[in-house]
């Protein structure tokens, strides 16, 4: 478990991925830098960035038509008591954006474990060839929370090879949003806040064959 560094506006976290297989494992540690937007009333939109070291392990080949899975294990994370001054009330309303790699099929998934996450619990839903983690929250300011562990069941294609990355391209296509309500002087804001990984790094690749 690596520790999530988060940067000065109430950034959430996640990060993604998909361990069984056929051959022997590959096994990569990668440190995600999002690239996050907050769009604050009054104050304007504020630009932030989020630091995450996140372990994935895939199968390094997989034969045609085969079953397996692609496995991460989130950190657990602190969410910031204060933001320039200001007290972070909250941060509510996650979505985490995870591509169903190319050459492969989805075919369901299993979340287990997380804390402090709110009431309602963290599912995962798939529509237009991306799964979406997402749970509303809220996530008060200055406590610990852990995402769960997701595990991506997916059939291989007949050939090449499967990719494992994070959704998002820039501000407009996010691959994490969330909203963050931090207590200023003129009362409660919340910011919607839209990240991307730049750059947006290869976690694992599995050949077919």
């Amino acid at each position: 478990m690596k520790a999530l560094q988060l940067s000065r506006l109430a950034a959430l976290t996640a990060a993604a991925a998909l361990p069984i297989a056929l051959a022997a494992p590959a096994s990569a540690a990668t440190a995600v830098t999002f690239d996050c937007q907050a769009n604050a009333p009054i104050v304007g939109p504020q630009h932030v960035s989020l630091n995450q070291d996140t372990d994935v392990t895939a199968p390094a080949t997989v034969a045609p038509g085969a079953a397996f899975d692609i496995v991460i294990d989130p950190a657990p994370n602190t969410v910031p008591a204060e933001v320039s001054g200001n007290k972070v009330k909250n941060i509510n309303t996650f979505a985490l954006k995870i591509p169903i790699p190319a050459n492969s099929s989805y075919v369901g998934a299993d979340l287990t474990g997380g804390s402090g996450l709110g009431s309602t619990p963290p599912a995962i839903s798939v529509a237009n060839g991306v799964a979406t983690l997402s749970f509303p929250g809220p996530i008060a300011g200055g406590s610990t929370f852990e995402l769960p562990t997701v595990t991506a069941h997916l059939t291989a294609g007949s050939s090449g090879t499967i990719e494992t990355k994070l959704a998002g391209t820039s501000y407009s296509d996010p691959g994490l949003t969330f909203n963050a309500v931090a207590s200023t002087i003129i009362g409660d804001l919340t910011a919607p806040t839209a990240c991307f990984p730049n750059p947006s790094p290869v976690f694992t690749t599995t050949t077919i064959g």
